[in-house]
């Protein structure tokens, strides 16, 4: 039986489609009237954002975490893989210098079906163009989107995208947390169906998005931290919650879009600026959002007092819920649907670990009191109750065995799972 989802608003929302797949649209057409592409058509209304990894800033060398990407490479291929959540009979892709300093070329990309371990059928590779060319120079600060691709995708299909970078390139915007293995490889590797790698990450470099031109009834995203992210999940597996709730979707032709960012904050900044400087960019600006889940506050309460924050101070419940009501605000002026998510049990977490203390008894009282609220206030359009879900019935502020991934805060495989299935989708989608 799915876990109750609390509808608590009695406004009229009415369908709360976004209108910001025409925004996109139109920016998409004016692009092409700049470069000499061809015009965006009339059925450019049906793109959906089907895949998505938000863009983060590379930390110094001084943090914690080693960045897993090199400061900088020059004539080599990075080569990574997406599972989208809804196909299409046409594809754009993104790539974003959102955190560069200065121009950023990229000298070909290609995209394919993937096989394994980063081969691809060489009859199946396309070449992807930007206004007619198929290089780019990113603006600091900007994103790239593809012209589109005739590339005809399944649901839940995986595509390996290959990005070959000519020049002496430093990587400064990537996604930390891909759990999913990458590879580089040297010179322009993006027609080779065998990848010759030099070496692999699990990071992601460079790609943000991937859209899909398809009939579709919009999508749903996440904002979160490392328990959307998938840490704590299995490496190669596509088993994120926020996976598995794509694969319940994708019937319904509703694509879901996974913004977290392991160690993101509600209010801080770090691994990932906060969530409120960082919603435009990773959920309105996507086409057709008609949903957004919001389950992200747990490193605000936990941070401080460890290695991550070792002077900072705990927030006031007051201060996070300040911080919620302007994301739901901010969703609300898009005329989205916004469900707040409980934060899950943590007793334990990290224990012997670099963010050791991460858990004390006065920090799980703030996560009770946050809790109370979001189930309580009556602020979001509907409430799921991860918290309640997850924890363990013989310490209520420890997570269960069965859905814990080892380090008793992140779920593995079989929470994640649970978590995607507690979720009612009538009530999700506002039906």
């Amino acid at each position: 039986m799915p876990l109750e989802i609390h509808r608590v608003t009695s406004d009229d929302i009415g369908s709360r489609r976004s209108t910001l797949a025409g925004r996109l649209v139109g920016a998409l057409a004016l692009t092409a009237m700049l470069f000499g592409a061809a015009p965006v058509t009339a059925d450019d209304g049906r793109w959906v954002g089907t895949w998505t990894a938000s863009p983060q800033p590379i930390w110094g060398a001084d943090f914690a975490f080693p960045t897993k990407i090199p400061a900088t490479v020059k004539d080599q291929t990075f080569r990574q893989i997406v599972r989208i959540s809804l196909g299409g009979a046409r594809l754009r892709l993104v790539f974003s210098n959102t955190y560069g300093d200065g121009p950023l070329t990229i000298g070909a990309v290609s995209v394919a079906p993937a096989g394994q371990q980063g081969t691809v059928s060489s009859s199946a590779i396309r070449m992807l163009t930007f206004g007619g060319k198929r290089s780019v120079a990113i603006p600091p600060g900007a994103p790239a989107v593809s012209d589109p691709v005739d590339m005809a995708a399944d649901d839940q299909s995986r595509l390996a995208v290959s990005i070959f970078l000519p020049g002496e390139t430093r990587l400064s915007t990537f996604h930390w947390d891909g759990r999913q293995t990458a590879w580089f490889g040297k010179g322009d590797l993006t027609l080779a169906g065998d990848f010759p790698a030099t070496e692999t990450t699990d990071a992601r470099v460079l790609l943000t998005d991937v859209l899909a031109d398809t009939p579709n009834h919009g999508a749903v995203a996440v904002i979160g931290d490392s328990i959307t992210d998938g840490n704590g999940a299995t490496v190669d597996a596509d088993a994120r919650w926020p996976d598995f709730l794509a694969k319940r979707l994708a019937p319904r032709h509703v694509a879901v879009l996974n913004a977290g960012i392991s160690g993101a904050r509600l209010l801080e900044d770090k691994m990932g600026v906060n969530a409120a400087a960082r919603l435009d960019r990773d959920v309105l600006s996507q086409p057709n959002v008609r949903a957004l889940i919001v389950l992200i506050g747990i490193n605000d309460i936990s941070w401080p007092g460890t290695a991550f924050a070792s002077q900072a101070k705990r927030p006031s419940a007051d201060a996070m819920i300040a911080g919620y009501r302007q994301l739901i605000a901010l969703a609300r002026a898009r005329n989205i649907r916004v469900i707040g998510a409980t934060l899950t049990p943590f007793d334990g977490a990290l224990s012997g670990t670099p963010l050791d203390g991460y858990y004390d008894a006065d920090k799980d009282a703030l996560r009770k009191e946050v809790n109370r609220w979001i189930r309580e206030s009556g602020a979001f359009d509907a409430v799921v109750d991860f918290d309640a879900l997850l924890r363990d019935p013989d310490n209520n502020a420890r997570i269960a065995p069965a859905f814990d991934s080892g380090d008793h805060l992140h779920p593995g495989d079989k929470g994640n799972m649970a978590m995607a299935e507690a979720i009612d989708l009538e009530t999700l989608l506002g039906h």
